[in-house]
């Protein structure tokens, strides 16, 4: 079981996801975000990060100044795209960055769910998170859980990560449910939007952890 702690902003924070256990810190360039991160900041956390957690660059249908000016100023280790794009522009921002891409699919119902299947063979993870409601400003991070039912059974292609609404209390019936092998939390770690509670992390990452090993049991 791998976690990811999103809308990372300081070293603190994030020396404390990578000493609980977290294998991915994301950082959040969306300006309407109360957790962006400037390019300049965010290089220094990974430098911080290397070689004891990967990073990740979350971005909303950048164009391609946007991707040149992460990909060469901050240097993650992956691109999460988190907005509209299309598996044709996934692609061609693979390509120009060379980075491996991560693709965001927002569900409500099943339905949402197979729309993965157009980005195999392009996308290195498909993260579900939930549909936003039409008032949401952002695209990720708003504390909604969805029917994590729809993403039982064999046509979903695994390994695939998960998101939406996540939180210590939750997050080891989300595994159960749903047999995700990365979750990802934002909010649900949170004391106010882009304030992240250091005890939160570390409890979210415990309760993933020995949830991903209950799974496994199980499994064997």
């Amino acid at each position: 079981m791998k976690v990811k702690i999103c809308g990372v902003r300081t070293p603190d924070i994030l020396d404390v996801a990578a000493e609980a256990g977290a294998d991915y810190i994301g950082l959040i360039f969306f300006p309407k975000s109360q957790r962006h991160i400037e390019p300049a900041a965010a290089r220094a956390l990974v430098e911080r990060a290397r070689g004891k957690v990967k990073t990740v660059a979350v971005l909303v249908d950048p164009d391609d100044a946007a991707v040149d000016r992460v990909a060469k100023e901050v240097g993650p280790d992956f691109l999460q795209l988190h907005g509209g794009e299309t598996p044709e522009r996934a692609a061609a921002i693979k390509a120009r960055s060379g980075l491996p891409v991560i693709k965001a699919i927002a569900v409500e119902g099943r339905g949402d769910a197979a729309k993965a299947s157009a980005y195999r063979g392009i996308a290195e993870l498909i993260l579900f998170d939930a549909k936003g409601d039409a008032a949401a400003l952002l695209p990720g991070g708003n504390g909604v859980v969805f029917d994590w039912t729809a993403l039982a059974g064999p046509a979903i292609d695994r390994p695939f990560a998960l998101s939406g609404g996540l939180n210590p209390a939750n997050v080891g019936e989300a595994i159960a449910v749903t047999g995700a092998s990365v979750v990802d939390v934002s909010s649900g770690v949170e004391r106010a939007p882009g304030d992240k509670d250091a005890g939160l992390v570390r409890d979210f990452i415990t309760a993933a952890k020995s949830a991903g090993s209950d799974l496994k049991a199980k499994a064997s």
